[in-house]
């Protein structure tokens, strides 16, 4: 019986370890949740943590034959990490409070279980940072230049199909209507959610580290492309059919569908990078 109990000792400091967590970061949550279901940006951090804890799963059987060695290393290391969201908690910065989260989580994982189990989690800990919204600083900074690369791609498209259309910043000039490209259509919601995808994707299977890496930078070439697509069919939807029809529904179905064929993409790649071991092997 004592065995047993010594056995589960470590999971008993798990418990005063999360109340204080949810005690600290609870309204930080709050918040972070409110932008998730508010800002179409950032709603895929909804399924972050839940890829997350199953990427953890993935990891049961190492995590079970590792040691448990709690170390005071953790300790420091989570000190540190406090006095950071304090910092931002003063300058009530919320992406850096936000960020604490996961420098806290990883400090604790060094505490109590010690770093051969901070090591089976750490990825899996720091793939939490997709959940993050961008500041809107940042966010508008990346958000801009794309839309004016994605109008320029896309009204270079269009002429080859010899329609007359002139770009202008932002602005697609047809003969019949004129588009603007918003925020939206930037192509930068669906590079984050994309590049999220391919992360995940990336540590869930069995390549080496650089296959990895080259599938999870895949998705910044696949969503810019598929952008550009979208934006060409629905200015020449708009040429045909008028501008109506680069709104509503068939404006978020495209949406959609760009999505899905982007996850297709990023499954292509997956698809080469296991074929070009296979080569390798003969």
């Amino acid at each position: 019986m004592i065995g047993s109990l010594n056995q589960y000792r470590h999971y008993y400091r798990l418990l005063p370890a999360f109340a204080g967590f949810l005690f600290l970061y609870n309204n930080v949550i709050y918040k972070m949740v409110l932008d998730w279901v508010s800002n179409d940006n950032f709603s895929h951090g909804f399924l972050i943590p839940i890829i997350s804890g199953y990427l953890i799963w993935r990891r049961k059987d190492r995590l079970t034959q590792a040691s448990i060695s709690p170390s005071d290393t953790g300790l420091i290391l989570l000190i540190f990490s406090l006095i950071f969201y304090f910092i931002a908690n003063i300058g009530v910065e919320q992406f850096t409070m936000r960020f604490s989260m996961i420098m806290v989580i990883l400090s604790l994982t060094v505490f109590l279980a010690g770093w051969e189990c901070s090591r089976i989690l750490f990825l899996p800990i720091v793939y939490l940072v997709f959940m993050i919204p961008f500041p809107s600083i940042i966010w508008n900074k990346i958000a801009f230049p794309l839309k004016l690369f994605a109008t320029q791609m896309a009204v270079s498209v269009i002429q080859f199909f010899d329609i007359p259309v002139f770009g202008e910043g932002n602005i697609i000039h047809l003969a019949n209507t004129t588009l603007e490209v918003v925020d939206a259509c930037s192509g930068l919601r669906s590079l984050t959610s994309l590049l999220a995808l391919s992360s995940a994707l990336a540590l869930l299977t069995e390549h080496s580290g650089t296959k990895k890496f080259f599938i999870f930078l895949s998705a910044i070439p696949i969503a810019i492309f598929l952008n550009i697509i979208r934006l060409t069919i629905t200015a020449i939807l708009a040429r045909h059919y008028g501008p109506d029809i680069a709104q509503g529904f068939l404006h978020e179905a495209s949406g959609i569908l760009i999505f899905i064929l982007s996850f297709f993409f990023l499954f292509a790649v997956n698809l080469l990078m296991s074929s070009i071991g296979r080569s390798v092997e003969k």
